[in-house]
């Protein structure tokens, strides 16, 4: 029988194991997946204990369109209760506490902004229009500063915008324009977010743990602590695999012609560095490419059709942010956002202080967070943009800050009462997250950087995850990552059963209409 050969262990590859299985009737042990760390899940992790603190490298968003998410998790058991389906868990999660954020954009000395009029002027809103009506080829290579005046990026709807995707002005154009296509259905309720869906824990467990879990029941093979170097191919026509080189003692494993390859070329996440409460994290070495990314450059060597990885990883600078995650024993800290915001604990959104030099934003999700989360203790979640930049009040670059002084620089922007900062600091552990390839795959590039799922030419060999290409879908996704497995293994085995269309509300008259008047709003 065929074997299937997933190289990394993120949501991509786990994805491709259960679309085989499900799909294309692969036995769960002809199907082998190697990871170089030490767990499976990729970039959709959660780690630490009560004690020590939570960490956290993300937090992802989902919204209703997320047709290939919805589809493969509607048949894994959620971790709560087994009869009923992750899909059906996150949706049941958004029912139960949807968001509904009344302080999205606010001030300093904690003055909470009305974001409903966006801040546009004519001459923004007729850049959106030109952006959006710009053929995706002309916009090789040009960042989104190409296309705005300086204006554009002081506005509310840029400070939201940008801090609810993770966009610096020096990304592409390609990927803004994508976006603005992609969410143009949120734009009415934008402010409020109103739209964006959560997962009912963190997605590592809430996706990652009952997706592996049924896997292995399946009886697939999760090979953690296996690096893939290299891969060999055969002389002749076509791309084929012959051969899965490892680093360390593994042997190599032999690929036959009808065995198949799926590689997760490059990490978001790579050579993420963490601090901790009392110290800044270390600097990671970027001036060389981080082992998730050296596969991709070894095998795209002469092969126009493998894309171009440098565009990528060779720019940290220009893709670097820092996270933070903050583990509390005393719920002041909730208390006091409940009042600030009048919502309840995971009611109230992204929190973005704007005039914080490093573009800082703070989100209180529906607790608990982990699902083995103890009583009595909280977990919160936030990122800077800038992290080179210094700071107001701790006076330094965030990458520079440990995680206390992260806190401090957050609650005095939001103007807290000193005995309450004092007393949120005094029980709150924060872990700081450094991350120099988190939006490596919103850096600006050109037609064929990213390569096809399938490349042309390829008989066994596809690739998966952030860094392959699909048209019209958006990076920086979970959607996306899924929507690479499944056309992987849909196209590779020449499958009836397709992935389903990206969702294009920029096709509906209505959605535009309402997004233009959403546009207009004064």
């Amino acid at each position: 029988m065929p074997k299937a050969h997933l190289v990394g262990g993120g949501i991509a590859a786990l994805s491709a194991a259960a679309f085989l299985i499900r799909d294309a009737g692969f036995a769960g042990g002809d199907i082998h997946l190697y990871e170089g760390q030490d767990d499976v899940g990729g970039s959709l992790d959660a780690g630490g204990t009560p004690e020590t603190g939570y960490t956290m490298r993300g937090g992802r968003m989902f919204e209703a369109q997320f047709r290939c998410t919805y589809d493969l998790l509607s048949g894994i058991p959620s971790l709560d209760d087994p009869s009923k389906s992750a899909t059906q868990d996150i949706l049941d999660s958004h029912e139960e506490s949807p968001w509904d954020d009344p302080a999205r954009l606010v001030r300093a000395g904690g003055e909470i902004c009305d974001g409903h009029a966006m801040g546009f002027s004519e001459r923004h809103r007729l850049e959106l229009v030109k952006c959006l009506a710009t053929p995706e080829r002309l916009l090789d290579g040009k960042r989104i500063t190409d296309c705005f005046d300086e204006g554009f990026f002081t506005t509310d709807f840029w400070y939201m915008w940008c801090t609810t995707f993770a966009f610096e002005p020096w990304h592409s154009a390609i990927e803004f324009r994508r976006y603005l296509k992609r969410f143009v259905h949120l734009f009415p309720e934008f402010e409020t977010m109103s739209g964006i869906y959560r997962t009912r824990y963190n997605q590592y467990d809430s996706i990652v743990r009952p997706l592996t879990a049924w896997l292995l029941e399946q009886g697939v093979h999760l090979h953690t602590g296996h690096r893939v170097a290299d891969l060999a191919f055969r002389h002749g026509p076509g791309t084929s695999v012959e051969r899965i080189h490892f680093t360390g003692a593994q042997d190599d494993i032999p690929v036959n012609d009808d065995d198949l390859v799926f590689v997760t070329n490059g990490s978001m996440t790579a050579d993420s560095v963490l601090g901790s409460h009392t110290a800044p994290p270390e600097d990671p070495d970027t001036s060389l490419s981080p082992d998730s990314f050296l596969l991709w450059h070894r095998i795209a060597r002469g092969r126009e059709d493998f894309g171009n990885p440098a565009v990528f990883d060779l720019h940290a600078g220009e893709s670097t942010w820092e996270s933070f995650t903050v583990t509390a024993k005393d719920p002041a800290f909730l208390d006091w956002m409940e009042k600030f915001t009048g919502r309840p604990t995971g009611r109230g959104g992204l929190l973005t202080l704007t005039d914080s030099p490093w573009l800082l934003t703070v989100v209180v999700n529906r607790q608990p967070v982990y699902q083995q989360q103890p009583e009595g203790v909280s977990v919160w979640w936030g990122y800077g943009l800038f992290p080179d930049k210094p700071g107001t009040f701790v006076k330094k670059p965030m990458r520079e800050c440990s995680g206390a002084e992260i806190l401090q620089e957050v609650l005095q922007h939001l103007a807290l009462d000193p005995d309450t900062a004092e007393k949120i600091a005094g029980t709150s552990t924060v872990i700081p997250c450094l991350m120099p390839y988190i939006t490596s795959q919103f850096l600006a590039r050109g037609h064929g950087d990213r390569p096809q799922v399938v490349p042309k030419g390829s008989t066994n060999l596809a690739f998966i995850g952030q860094y392959a290409e699909v048209p019209d879908d958006v990076v920086f996704t979970v959607e996306y990552s899924v929507r690479t497995a499944w056309t992987a293994v849909a196209q590779l085995l020449d499958l009836d059963r397709q992935p389903p269309a990206v969702y294009k509300g920029h096709h509906d008259p209505h959605v535009l209409a309402q997004a233009l008047h959403t546009m207009h709003r004064k």
